[in-house]
């Protein structure tokens, strides 16, 4: 017979208890690895349907876009069939076919010359003489208009003239006016310019001879007794004389005429309708010093010093300047 003391009965109990525990513990750890393995599958699922949804979503906007292009493929092409453009249509059973553009039946359409790739350049027919000449009164009309909606932003200051220092080669009376002299002027160009004075009646002919001149070289060509003037020789003038700007002596033919407060550059040829010439020559006077100004500020060629004349004996006299 055995007897259990309450030691042994505690002790017992204690050994019963911890490997219960023991077996929760391994059924948690199976759990939670169970657990663990349901949760990736789920993430899983739930990316690869997210995929499906956004693959889904670009396909239709993919079909979209291809129908808007197609859409604009048709619009292009018949903009170009209406403007003249040969379409080559390439089929992969044969060759490139052409397609002709329809004619121009009225003088609104005009028809593009546009290059066409092709390997047989024979295809491509060439525009008529009255296609050309509707072209380029279309051109030239766009030209103009465009002219005439730019507004003339430059001021209306000396800086708007070309003037420039001349050397005179040759002069001579012309043939058929006897006020007029011509004279074959050197303003740094290729090759000299004519130009018509009324100064036979103020200048002698010797003096007009191999001197320096002030020449306003950007006036519209006019023809005078027969012989085109291109451009025309500044004078000074007094109540009983006339006399020609004597520019610096070491003055280079070609060199620009400037005044320092006005630095614009000049316009390569002054519009006679915006009359820039006109709004201008009043302003030009000699001062009391006997030099040609603007506004008061002297003429003169860079580093060459100030235009000087001298028409009046009075410095308290100014005269006004023209051609």
């Amino acid at each position: 017979m055995v007897f259990l003391t309450k030691s042994s009965i505690k002790m017992a109990r204690n050994s019963v208890s911890l490997v219960q525990l023991q077996q929760r513990a391994a059924e948690a750890d199976a759990l939670i690895s169970s657990l663990k393995v349901q949760l990736a599958d789920l993430r899983q699922k739930t990316m690869s349907k997210a995929c499906e949804e956004k693959e889904k979503q670009l396909r239709a906007e993919n079909k979209k876009l291809e129908q808007e292009i197609s859409l604009v493929k048709e619009q292009l092409i018949k903009a170009e069939i209406r403007n003249g453009l040969q379409q080559v249509l390439v089929s992969p059973e044969g060759p490139p076919t052409h397609v002709a553009a329809p004619p121009i039946t009225s003088p609104k359409d005009t028809q593009k010359m546009v290059k066409v790739k092709s390997e047989n350049k024979a295809d491509i027919p060439a525009p008529t003489n009255q296609q050309k000449q509707r072209i380029c009164c279309t051109s030239e009309k766009k030209d103009k208009e465009k002219k005439i909606a730019a507004p003339d932003q430059k001021p209306v200051d000396i800086s708007r003239l070309d003037l420039r220092v001349g050397l005179i080669l040759e002069a001579h009376r012309h043939p058929d006016a006897d006020t007029l002299y011509v004279e074959s002027i050197d303003v740094g160009e290729a090759t000299p310019r004519t130009i018509i004075s009324g100064l036979v009646q103020h200048i002698p002919l010797e003096q007009m001879q191999k001197r320096l001149v002030v020449v306003l070289c950007n006036l519209k060509p006019v023809k005078m007794r027969g012989i085109v003037s291109q451009g025309m020789v500044m004078c000074a003038s007094s109540p009983d004389k006339v006399e020609i700007l004597d520019p610096p002596g070491d003055s280079l033919p070609g060199e620009r005429v400037t005044c320092r407060s006005f630095t614009g550059e000049p316009d390569k040829e002054l519009n006679p309708k915006k009359k820039v010439w006109e709004a201008v020559q009043p302003e030009l006077r000699t001062n009391k010093h006997r030099a040609a100004t603007y506004k008061g500020v002297p003429f003169e060629v860079q580093e060459r010093g100030i235009y000087m004349q001298h028409l009046h004996e009075n410095p308290d006299t100014t005269c006004p300047i023209s051609c």
